[in-house]
């Protein structure tokens, strides 16, 4: 996997707001990737940076890290349908170029 690839998600990722959600494929459309391309980044990113804040298209959380997301989801308030995030009112909606990260 490029370097450059798991940079470009670390940077999307890290500019989801608190109380937001972006889907895998929301970030590999503003990357220009794949979906599963962006889950293989996501493996691969440091735990400083809010990966609970990338869900699956329908809305259902990641299930990893011990699948503590739900309760990272709850904690900013992030409003759900049930066990799934309410994707119309908590997506992200990207604007103009991300900054490099750090």
């Amino acid at each position: 996997m490029s370097t450059d690839i798991v940079a470009e998600v670390r940077a999307e990722v890290a500019a989801i707001p608190a109380g937001s959600v972006a889907s895998y494929g929301d970030i590999a459309e503003w990357i220009g990737t794949s979906p599963r391309q962006v889950g293989r980044a996501m493996s691969l990113l440091d735990e400083g940076v809010p990966w609970w804040r990338v869900v699956h298209a329908d809305g259902t959380p990641a299930t990893c890290h011990q699948g503590q997301a739900p309760r990272l989801l709850a904690d900013e308030g992030i409003p759900m349908r049930g066990t799934r995030v309410d994707m119309r009112r908590a997506r992200h909606r990207r604007e103009g170029p991300v900054p490099p990260s750090p």
